[in-house]
């Protein structure tokens, strides 16, 4: 979970061209379990979980600050997320790690329109504003051909390259006044 400080969570929705960033809410949970039992989300990110597993869940995921979900035409169609990563986790840009890290996951339905490129936009927008000059990390498989294209279209920078859940990973930083000049 990211720590917002004086940031008040949620914020008020957030509003692009075609999508609507916003905390979930109990109406999400049948998309949410559709995401998570997706084998085609589940690729890169350890496969599928169980749906029987998800169903049998009492809670509505993402009721946490960082946690956006992704909305179009009325109806969630990803997530996106800003957590901190975990110190005792390989790749950080600085000593103590923690790092926000950013992180999305959209239903297969919902590739190929450009949403996850607005969503990531707009959710990176909001951080830059909400904690000024603190810079964003993102990890995804080097097999990822996906993310990693929308990693280099977001601004990001590759810092290092290394092996983790047996794949080989990208490693990137983007940073608020980089990604503004």
């Amino acid at each position: 979970m990211i720590e917002l400080g004086p940031v008040p969570w949620p914020p008020a929705p957030i509003r692009t061209e075609r999508l609507v960033l916003r905390r979930s809410e109990a109406r999400d949970r049948a998309a949410f379990i559709e995401l998570f039992a997706s084998p085609e989300v589940g690729t890169y990110v350890g496969g599928p979980r169980p749906r029987a597993e998800l169903e049998n869940a009492p809670e509505v995921p993402g009721r946490r600050p960082g946690f956006f979900v992704i909305e179009a035409d009325g109806a969630m169609i990803g997530m996106v997320t800003l957590d901190r990563r975990d110190a005792q986790r390989p790749g950080h840009v600085r000593p103590e790690g923690e790092e926000a890290e950013l992180g999305y996951m959209f239903l297969p339905r919902a590739w190929g329109h450009g949403y996850a490129a607005e969503a990531c936009a707009a959710a990176l927008d909001w951080f830059a504003g909400a904690l000024p000059g603190e810079r964003v990390v993102l990890c995804t498989q080097t097999a990822n051909g996906r993310s990693m294209r929308l990693a280099a279209r977001l601004g990001f920078t590759e810092v290092a390259r290394f092996e983790e859940y047996g794949a080989d990973q990208w490693f990137g930083v983007w940073s608020p006044v980089a990604a503004s000049d």
